[in-house]
């Protein structure tokens, strides 16, 4: 539990700007891994759709409903 407790404490010193970067660098992470394995790529186009869905559901919950 003290790394959780460790890693919570760092990601909280993040800003909006830290948060946005970390997720294009996510983003540049998985291209480069379609660029060398892009027979990932040859996967229908509804398991894409099923995995934007299960994790998109959180954070629209969080962001619409949540109070």
């Amino acid at each position: 539990m003290r790394l959780l407790e460790n890693m919570n404490q760092r990601i909280k010193k993040f800003g909006i700007i830290d948060e946005k970067l970390a997720q294009a660098a996510a983003i540049f992470f998985a291209l480069i891994m379609v660029k060398l394995m892009p027979q990932i790529m040859d996967l229908n186009i509804w398991w894409f759709v099923v995995l934007l869905i299960l994790c998109a559901i959180k954070p629209l919950y969080v962001f619409y409903i949540k109070k």
